[in-house]
C-alpha cells in the first residue's frame, strides 16, 4: 500500500521520535557477582528511617547500616503526626523500651526478619549537632535502640553500633566537594562542611580501605527501570527511573558487595536532579571497596500524601509498610536480587 504523501513527509520525524523513545527507555539492573556478606544500607532523614526498616525486615540480607539525621526502627507507629512530632522534634522523645519491645514481637510473628540474623552487623549513626529538622534525642534514640537489642539478645554481643553526634552540620549530608553551607539545611542537602560523611559510612560499615578513593569515580553510573521491579505489579511509589553505580572492578566481572543508598525527602532525581547519586561521595570510596550502589528514587504524589518524595516510614503505601509486606521493601529485596544478590529466607 502507498503511504499518503502528508505521512511520507512527517515520516522522518516520527522514526526520530520513536528512536528517541526506544533510547530514553531505561535498561534493567545488570547482574553482578555479590558477595552477600558485604551488603549494606545507608540513608539520609527518611532514607535513614527506611534503612533501619530495611535492616530489621531482612537481617539476613543487609549486614549494615547507617543512619543519617533519623531515628529508631518502628518510631512513627504508623501515624504522620507521631512521626512529624515525637520522631522528628523529639516530643517527646522516642520510648526506645516500647519500640524495641515491639520488634522482639514483630520478629517472633514473622512481620520482620530473625532479630538474631543481625550478629556481628554493623550500624553507624551520625547526627549533626546543629540539625533543627530532626532532634539529637531522635538520633540518639536510633543508637539506643540497637544497644538495648544488643543488651538484651546473647546472641547479638557482637553487634556494632557506633554513635557520631557531635560534628557541627546541620540537616545534610556532609561532602568534601561542592554543596551548601553546612549550617543550612537546604536543596540537595549536601553540606560543604570539610567531612566526608561517605567515606566515614562506608569505613564503619566496611571497614578500613583497602586504599584511599580517588578524588573522581571511575566506573559508570546507569540508569536502570525500577517499575519492573514492582513487587506482584503493586506501586511502590517510586519513580520509573533509578541509578545504580557500578565501578570499574565490578564491571570487570569481580565480587562486589552492595550498598543500597538512600536519599532524603526532596533529595530525589526529580527534585534535585543527579545531584545526590553524583555528588554525595559515595561512588569514588565505591571505586575503593569494589562495591556497587544502588540509587533507589522515590517520587512526589498527593495520594498517597507525600508532596516531598519521602521514602515511607509513617505509613503512606499502606498498614505494612514497616515490615516483610511492606511494598517499598519488598521491591528493595527484589532490586537486590535483580542485582544479584542473595534470597531473603
Amino acid at each position: 500500500m502507498t503511504m499518503p504523501r502528508f505521512l511520507r513527509a512527517l515520516a522522518p520525524g516520527l522514526l526520530f521520535l520513536c528512536g528517541l523513545a526506544s533510547a530514553g527507555e531505561a535498561p534493567p539492573l545488570p547482574s553482578l557477582k555479590v558477595d552477600a556478606s558485604r551488603v549494606a544500607v545507608a540513608g539520609l532523614s527518611s532514607g535513614a528511617y527506611m534503612a533501619t526498616q530495611a535492616q530489621l525486615a531482612y537481617p539476613e540480607l543487609f549486614h549494615a547500616a547507617a543512619l543519617v539525621a533519623g531515628g529508631p526502627y518502628g518510631c512513627a507507629e504508623g501515624d504522620l503526626k507521631i512521626a512529624l512530632t515525637r520522631c522528628m522534634k523529639g516530643e517527646p522523645p522516642p520510648d526506645v523500651r516500647k519500640l524495641v519491645d515491639e520488634a522482639k514481637a514483630r520478629s517472633a510473628q514473622g512481620r520482620i526478619g530473625p532479630l538474631d540474623a543481625l550478629a556481628g552487623d554493623r550500624v553507624y549513626v551520625l547526627h549533626g549537632r546543629l540539625d533543627t529538622v530532626v532532634a539529637p534525642t531522635v538520633a540518639h534514640a536510633a543508637a539506643e535502640f540497637y544497644r538495648t537489642l544488643r543488651q538484651e539478645l546473647p546472641a547479638l554481643s557482637g553487634l556494632h553500633v557506633s554513635e557520631d553526634a557531635e560534628r557541627p552540620f546541620a540537616h545534610n549530608l556532609p561532602v568534601v566537594g561542592r554543596g551548601e553551607d553546612c549550617e543550612k539545611s537546604v536543596p540537595p542537602f549536601l553540606g560543604h562542611c570539610g567531612f566526608d560523611a561517605a567515606g566515614a559510612i562506608f569505613a564503619a560499615l566496611y571497614g578500613k580501605p583497602p586504599h584511599e578513593a580517588d578524588t573522581q569515580a571511575r566506573g559508570e553510573l546507569r540508569r536502570f527501570d525500577q517499575d519492573a521491579l514492582r513487587p506482584d505489579g503493586a506501586d511502590a511509589y517510586l519513580a520509573d527511573e533509578g541509578y545504580v553505580y557500578l565501578p570499574p572492578s565490578c564491571l570487570a566481572g569481580a565480587r562486589c558487595g552492595v550498598l543500597v543508598a538512600l536519599h532524603g525527602c526532596k533529595q530525589n532525581a526529580g527534585a534535585v536532579g543527579q545531584a545526590f547519586v553524583r555528588d554525595a561521595g559515595f561512588n569514588r570510596w565505591a571505586d575503593a571497596y569494589d562495591v556497587a550502589v544502588i540509587y533507589p528514587q522515590t517520587r512526589a504524589s498527593l495520594a498517597p500524601l507525600n508532596p516531598q518524595a519521602c521514602w515511607d516510614w509513617w505509613g503512606y503505601s499502606g498498614a505494612d509498610y514497616d515490615t516483610r509486606q511492606g511494598v517499598q521493601l519488598r521491591w528493595l529485596r527484589a532490586a537486590l536480587q535483580a542485582l544479584g544478590g542473595p534470597a531473603a529466607r
